[in-house]
């Protein structure tokens, strides 16, 4: 398992199986490997993001899941907190000076301190957990479904869900979420795309 940090394309010459839904239009871009980076194979990494000079990474697996800050140039794992067994760790973000982290079916989140890792509070959603982001404003869930949902900071109560579709037809499994640009970035699960969505549209 390597991190590779890629830029996209504006040529088909990368492009990646399957092919989108039929009658999709909306561009295809591939990619180049700009660098790669050494990564813990073990890891069945479920969240990641890098901020502020630092890697963190949401590990998953029942009695394996963790929470890390990771040395992106050698892989070393700087700092860690395991999640209890019955937790399956899923997807992460920061908020402020905090770290938030989903678990898969347990229907429960977790808040941590940013910079010690201490667990502060938790929180419940319905239905299962996969990625997390945010905007400025909100985080941005995704369950699996065709649906991501936006969520209150503050008191985690969600305060709608959009609908992500391409040419009319619904794109389901969206899994790890970040926000660039003013845009949703998703992977598909089971596939090797990744999409972008319009915040507003869907």
């Amino acid at each position: 398992v390597i991190v590779a940090v890629i830029a996209p394309l504006l040529s088909q010459s990368h492009q990646v199986q399957p092919l989108p839904p039929v009658g999709s239009i909306v561009p295809v871009a591939g990619y180049t490997v700009r660098h790669v980076y050494p990564h813990d194979p073990r890891a069945f990494t479920q969240g990641i993001e890098y901020h502020a000079g630092a890697l963190y990474e949401g590990t998953g697996l029942n009695g394996q899941s963790t929470l890390r800050r990771v040395e992106l140039t050698t892989g070393k794992v700087l700092q860690q907190v395991a999640l209890a067994p019955e937790y399956f760790g899923e997807g992460i973000t920061t908020w402020g000076d905090t770290i938030l982290q989903l678990t898969w079916q347990s229907q429960l989140g977790f808040v941590y301190d940013r910079n010690t890792f201490k667990q502060l509070r938790t929180f419940k959603y319905t239905g299962e957990g996969w990625g997390l982001t945010h905007n400025a404003t909100q985080l941005i869930m995704s369950d699996g479904s065709a649906s991501l949902r936006f969520l209150d900071p503050k008191t985690f109560s969600e305060t709608r869900r959009l609908l992500v579709t391409d040419a009319g037809i619904i794109v389901r499994e969206l899994n790890e979420l970040e926000w660039v640009d003013g845009e949703i970035y998703a992977n598909v699960w089971q596939t090797n795309w990744i999409v972008r969505i319009d915040p507003v549209t869907g």
